[in-house]
């Protein structure tokens, strides 16, 4: 029996860390670009047996006995019903009034790929969500685990054996009916070295083996009692048809019609949308799959159109081009706010603005003394920049953890690095570089501190922030040059680690997990762009890892937030909020910090008489 239930929680796992690293920092957009790509090591694949996943050793890592409680509390899943029960009580879903119709989503970017398990940016990740799905997702309620393509699950009695049971009314948007075998061959494909799978390297952190039970159930060991074992392993694998790809090589994927876009009857998932046409730089459009095997949508197509700038699609937005916009400016907010014709929702997202230094000793050797990083911390007004820059949205960071997370907990962390400029010069004297009469910049060894701001371009509150930046340090006798990167190109920085400083804003889990932005570990095969390397942090998260007492687990990512604010890899600036505005002729559209299209199953607009 098919349930009313929208499977469009199976891919927020993967959102996450797809939204890992993003060039906007929220101002007009925060889904610009993604992470570097995780280089791990090779690992075998087999058929329908057992596949052994190749890990790092952490057998000297320290490794508490999960509480009674914790395990008990992941022993079993929400079922589907229990789930939409929630979702009911919690979110005002309407029947629709009328079907038909399309909603047009106006994107600063376009999407790269369209084969999910080659995508490595937000835009991507938002379009093909719609197409394909996971295993589980995260509630768009409290950002816990929940159904997708599974049904449920169950945790064996030692605590590392999940087993899956797949929904049976699932099937390929091509007919072919859906079944272990494409979670098992999904599997294969996202840990083979041969295809650039970005967060490889998450998965086999905790993912032991893997197996194909029956058609309709699938088994996963963890190689321990991990809490972040559903983020960090199945919610990370989107799911392809075996029947379509597994006679491609692995290393002809990216080349092939399925990814490119030029064969469209090869991309095929399971999801309630077709993605029936791509114009790259122009236009994606997603049609209504009307097998759907759970709530299908009322709308027909929903149609992605390419804006490059703010100023473009808040006018088309104004005009009625486009229906919504993910991230108004924030000195555009109000003004849509007091317009009846339309709707502003404002939410805190998992994300952190800030900037992010190159630790790596090469780039820029002052980095290496914190002194330096603290005194470029004091300098910086944060309160300000967010009444001013940010219009009042947001708020100042203090630690790592946003509001939303279960760790957030400001109170608890110190210094406030106070907005002190005079206090900032005195750091830099201390750390052997003075600003001699009649000098605009401070110097050691005679060489000017100079340092190189990147950033991604086309939004004009972020430009405002960095000109902020650069005036800030130049008061305090630093000389920035502003380095303004398009698309592709300021990727292709992060991913190289060419940088001096980037300006960017960093998804997070929302189980508070950071510890694949900050481990040692994560420099070469994560997503540490900074190259920072603390073996105290790296100690405490294997041991946050492994505990399912939540208030023991908080306690413990407060720490690790208060290393990283004592150290100062990144300068941290302002917790972001989105700022999604759309018509108020579209109803049941409930954008959140835990997905921006998850309800689009259930949306329904106005029909013009």
């Amino acid at each position: 029996m098919k349930t009313k239930f929208g499977a469009r929680f199976s891919w927020l796992m993967v959102l996450v860390v797809l939204s890992l690293m993003v060039a906007a920092c929220g101002g007009g957009s925060d889904n610009k670009n993604a992470a570097p790509t995780n280089t791990p090591a090779p690992m075998p694949t087999s058929a329908s047996t057992a596949t052994t996943v190749a890990s790092p050793d952490t057998s000297s890592a320290a490794s508490p006995e999960a509480s009674p409680v914790g395990l008990a509390g992941a022993a079993s899943s929400m079922t589907r019903d229990e789930f939409k029960a929630q979702l009911a009580s919690h979110f005002s879903i309407e029947q629709p009034g009328a079907t038909g119709g399309q909603i047009v989503w106006a994107s600063p970017d376009d999407i790269s790929t369209t084969n999910p398990l080659l995508m490595t940016d937000q835009t991507t990740a938002n379009v093909l969500s719609q197409v394909f799905e996971g295993l589980i997702g995260v509630s768009p309620i409290d950002g816990r685990p929940v159904p997708g393509l599974a049904d449920s699950w169950d945790l064996s009695a030692d605590g590392l054996v999940y087993t899956f049971h797949l929904n049976t009314a699932a099937q390929w948007q091509d007919g072919v009916d859906f079944t272990a075998d494409d979670v098992q061959f999904s599997f294969d494909a996202a840990l083979d070295p041969n295809l650039n799978y970005a967060n490889r390297s998450l998965v086999r952190s905790v993912v032991k083996s893997y197996r194909v039970v029956d058609a309709d159930t699938f088994e996963v060991t963890a190689l321990d009692q991990f809490a972040t074992f559903l983020f960090y392993g199945p919610g990370q694998v989107t799911i392809v048809p075996k029947h379509l790809w597994e006679s491609v090589p692995l290393n002809r994927w990216s080349f092939d019609g399925g990814s490119t876009g030029t064969d469209l009857s090869r991309v095929v998932g399971t999801g309630p949308f077709r993605l029936t046409e791509w114009k790259a730089a122009d236009r994606v459009v997603l049609t209504r799959n009307d097998a759907y095997y759970d709530v299908v949508p009322s709308i027909d197509t929903f149609e992605m159109v390419v804006q490059p700038t703010a100023e473009t699609y808040v006018n088309a937005l104004k005009q009625g081009d486009v229906d919504i916009v993910e991230i108004l400016p924030a000195a555009d907010t109000a003004g849509f706010q007091q317009d009846p014709n339309f709707t502003v929702d404002v939410y805190s997202i998992f994300a952190l603005t800030g900037l992010w230094l190159n630790l790596d000793g090469t780039h820029q050797p002052a980095f290496n003394d914190v002194a330096v990083r603290q005194a470029l911390m004091m300098s910086l007004d944060r309160q300000s920049i967010t009444d001013n820059i940010y219009a009042g949205f947001g708020e100042p960071a203090v630690g790592t953890q946003p509001p939303l997370s279960p760790s957030y907990n400001p109170s608890a962390i110190s210094p406030d690095y106070a907005f002190d400029p005079e206090g900032a010069k005195q750091l830099l004297a201390q750390a052997g570089w003075v600003r001699n009469d009649g000098d605009d910049w401070v110097k050691k060894d005679g060489q000017e501190l100079k340092i190189t701001l990147s950033y991604g371009s086309g939004d004009r509150t972020v430009d405002s922030l960095a000109a902020y930046v650069q005036e800030a340090w130049k008061t305090i006798g630093v000389k920035v040059e502003l380095n303004v990167v398009d698309g592709g190109a300021f990727l292709e920085l992060i991913n190289n680690k060419s940088f001096d400083v980037v300006l960017a804003a960093q998804g997070f889990f929302t189980d508070g997990s950071q510890g694949y932005v900050f481990r040692c570990d994560s420099i070469a095969t994560g997503f540490n762009i900074t190259s920072y390397c603390n073996q105290n942090y790296d100690a405490l998260d294997e041991q946050q890892i492994r505990e399912f007492d939540p208030a023991t687990r908080d306690a413990m990512q407060g720490q690790l937030s208060q290393m990283v604010w004592t150290d100062l890899p990144v300068l941290p600036i302002r917790f972001g909020e989105a700022r999604t505005g759309y018509s108020s002729t579209i109803h049941n559209f409930f954008p959140n910090g835990y997905g921006f299209l998850w309800s689009l199953s259930y949306v329904w607009v106005e029909q013009s008489t």
